[in-house]
């Protein structure tokens, strides 16, 4: 309740001063610098416990409530009323929480914390609001003296009055025609940059038709053939039930309802391919922002492990974060990044669980499968960039295939299990960054998820990111369409052997 002695003290100051502006009546000096005193010397008493809690609480509230009542009571205090907005949530919030503390003590416990962060808001509300008052008055006070100045100017000045008008008049004509020519000009820049974004669009997605097409015939010529058999076994059932046969009908109809699961089945998936496309090309309107790529890593790769474990009970796999201390923040869009690291964890936990049941299958024992993610700062080129690496224990990508990862609609995942975007995407969006995504298919004992545990046949899988900190490139609309193919990139030695 010692807050309540606060606020009066604050709002009586503040209307005390205000007496020597004529903001407020004189008459109201005295009654509030008593009212001020009376503040002071309860919160003193409280403080060195020479006040009784109770009667300390019952004065404290009556009078910033008295403070409060004569504010809106009287017009000529008017100018304590913004205070008053300014600390009526601090004193509120107050207020209900040693009301809750008293005669609801344990709903207390477990509202206590969300009570100190709104009390936190409030506080800043408060502190804001009292910033923003005193800039205004110092505003007006300021706009007063040029008021005065101006007039006394415009009395000594009155004889050039009409020169000086035609002067402003023909400068404020040219100004705007300056105005509107610069307009006009900046109107023909926007549409020649919706044109060359629109022609960027179409392109991109010519390119991707090819990918499309392939890949969504799968499950429609599954669709088509059980649709086409569904249509020949219910002719089938009709003529069963004419004959009668009733169990050879029912029998059929089973069969047509399993078809008509494997319907739904393949129509899903042609679905997920749809929208992994409009993901592939939708508009990017997140903002670059500092981001703790640390914080961001350990997020998702704890994120990706309790998302796959409550998706299929039977999946474990180790995981650690060996993530640099130093790393400073890098100004990225956290949501992109955040896409590209859950996806690349996605990906290593399927690897290593996959390898996982193959040793089962052959009855194999030894393997422990084992997931990394780790930061670190590196050089390229003087500049300091972050790396991050996502590294699994698993068989590797095969080389026939390692160069064709990173184009759309291909992927290495049995049919049904993925689209072939989430590479694709990551690689875009790691561009659209300024950075690069590099993959090491060959780490062997340079893979940080190989150990003891690790059978020798296994090389792993290393996926690389680099990503400056101070991002200077424009994000564009579209993230930049992946490239056909990508060779093997030769810089991946020279990341490695780059000092931390």
């Amino acid at each position: 309740m010692n807050l309540f002695y606060i606020v009066t003290i604050i709002i009586a100051y503040y209307l005390t001063k205000s007496t020597l502006t004529y903001e407020v009546p004189a008459q109201w000096k005295n009654p509030l610098r008593w009212m001020m005193i009376s503040a002071i010397v309860l919160l003193t008493l409280n403080t060195v416990s020479l006040l009784h809690n109770g009667l300390h609480k019952i004065l404290s509230l009556s009078m910033v409530a008295g403070m409060i009542f004569v504010i809106f009571k009287y017009p000529e205090l008017k100018r304590g009323r913004p205070m008053v907005y300014a600390w009526l949530p601090v004193i509120i919030l107050w207020l209900l929480d040693s009301l809750i503390a008293y005669f609801l003590p344990a709903t207390y416990n477990s509202w206590e914390d969300y009570l100190d962060v709104a009390m936190v808001f409030a506080f800043i509300w408060a502190v804001s609001l009292w910033v923003v008052n005193n800039r205004q008055k110092k505003a007006l006070e300021i706009e007063k003296v040029k008021s005065l100045e101006k007039e006394q100017e415009f009395k000594a000045t009155s004889a050039m009055k009409a020169a000086l008008e035609v002067q402003v008049n023909d400068r404020t004509a040219a100004l705007t025609k300056q105005k509107n020519e610069l307009q006009r000009t900046l109107n023909e820049l926007k549409s020649a940059q919706n044109q060359l974004i629109h022609a960027e669009k179409m392109a991109s997605l010519g390119e991707l038709t090819a990918g499309i097409a392939h890949e969504i015939q799968n499950p429609l010529n599954f669709v088509n053939n059980f649709s086409e058999v569904s249509n020949e076994l219910l002719d089938e059932m009709n003529e069963e039930i004419e004959k009668g046969d009733l169990e050879e009908a029912k029998a059929i109809a089973r069969d047509i309802k399993v078809n008509l699961e494997k319907i739904a089945h393949h129509g899903k998936r042609a679905d997920a391919i749809v929208k992994g496309m409009l993901m592939h090309s939708r508009n990017n309107a997140a903002q670059q922002s500092p981001t703790d790529l640390n914080a961001l890593a350990d997020e998702y790769l704890r994120l990706s492990y309790h998302g796959l474990r409550a998706k299929d009970k039977s999946f474990n796999a180790n995981f650690k974060a060996d993530l640099a201390a130093d790393l400073p923040k890098a100004n990225v869009v956290p949501q992109d990044i955040g896409r590209v690291l859950l996806n690349l964890i996605n990906n290593a936990f399927y690897a290593v669980n996959e390898c996982a049941k193959q040793y089962r299958e052959a009855g194999k024992e030894g393997y422990a499968p084992m997931v990394v993610v780790a930061s670190s700062i590196i050089k390229d080129k003087g500049i300091d960039k972050a790396k991050i690496i996502v590294a699994d224990n698993a068989v590797g990508i095969p080389n026939a295939v390692q160069s064709k990862i990173f184009q759309p609609f291909f992927t290495t995942k049995p049919t049904g299990e993925g689209t072939g975007l989430g590479l694709s995407l990551s690689y875009d969006i790691i561009k659209t960054h300024g950075g690069e995504l590099l993959v090491d298919n060959h780490a062997g004992k340079d893979n940080p998820a190989i150990d003891e545990r690790t059978p020798v046949t296994n090389k792993g899988t290393v996926f690389i990111i680099i990503l400056p900190f101070e991002n200077t490139v424009s994000l564009p609309n579209k993230t930049a369409a992946a490239p056909n193919k990508r060779t093997k990139n030769t810089r991946l030695e020279d990341f490695k052997n780059k000092p931390k």
